[in-house]
């Protein structure tokens, strides 16, 4: 199948490690001009070349971005349109908040986890949108959670702006497909990555246990039977973005090896 991504316009939020450096790696295998950020240019520079090692293509370039920063965050997409002379594809994509219940957090939490989680992603759909509409065509994914269909325990503060992603991304779908600009929203189950380590850890110590025997506690309720590989989740946010996608927009999506059962 041909993505028709070769030469195409990326940005890929958060993509210095875990899902949003695998979703980077696999646009730069399609032949893509991907823009990657992070808060760490140490970490952005590690990246670029690695990702270019992986795909053999050197059209890899990145900008330090915070994403709960409003200023760095045009800086972001100013570049790419400097870099590539418009925006062909954004990947909305952030760390996840603190794990807690709801008498964990004060106010300071909450508006934090709402820059972070959700005003990030409007922000940056609000920069990439001029370029979309010039062109008549885009895409945009937003990274959320499988909490979009099966809230998770001890996360409210993601649980509940997850779920604004959805609301946001079913409520764009409608006002930009005139332009022809697809927009969904993808989240991610129990994938290996660190962010997926550091919250098994946190349930070990809550439990006395190993992170090990939290990890196999909870591949035994994945009907796959494993946690899923960044790579994996990748491929199918590199289709829902690409050319080859036409026709599915507004939609939320869960890859999760089957673990939710909500429909």
């Amino acid at each position: 199948m041909d993505f028709q991504l070769k030469d195409k316009s990326v940005i890929v939020l958060a993509s210095s490690k875990g899902l949003g450096k695998a979703i980077s790696t696999e646009f730069a295998k399609e032949g893509a001009k991907v823009l990657i950020s992070s808060r760490s240019e140490e970490d952005l520079a590690k990246a670029k070349a690695e990702i270019q090692e992986v795909s053999g293509n050197p059209n890899i370039e990145y900008q330090v971005c915070d994403v709960t920063n409003k200023t760095q965050i045009e800086q972001l997409v100013q570049k790419a349109v400097e870099l590539h002379g418009t925006v062909d594809v954004l990947i909305n994509n952030a760390g996840g908040p603190p794990a807690g219940t709801f008498d964990d957090f004060s106010d300071e939490d909450w508006q934090q986890a709402f820059e972070l989680n959700l005003l990030s992603f409007t922000r940056t759909i609000r920069e990439v949108l001029p370029s979309m509409r010039e062109q008549k065509s885009g895409r945009i994914l937003n990274i959320a959670s499988s909490s979009i269909k099966q809230t998770l325990d001890n996360l409210i503060l993601s649980n509940t702006f997850r779920a604004g992603i959805v609301g946001l991304s079913k409520s764009l779908s409608q006002e930009l497909a005139p332009d022809n600009i697809l927009i969904n929203t993808v989240g991610p189950g129990r994938i290996a990555t660190d962010r997926v380590a550091s919250l098994d850890q946190k349930r070990a110590d809550q439990a006395g246990i190993s992170a090990e025997e939290v990890r196999e506690k909870a591949e035994k309720n994945i009907p796959l039977g494993r946690y899923g590989e960044p790579e994996e989740f990748a491929k199918a946010v590199v289709f829902l973005a690409s050319g080859a996608n036409t026709y599915l927009t507004g939609q939320s999506l869960v890859i999760d090896g089957g673990l939710v059962k909500a429909l």
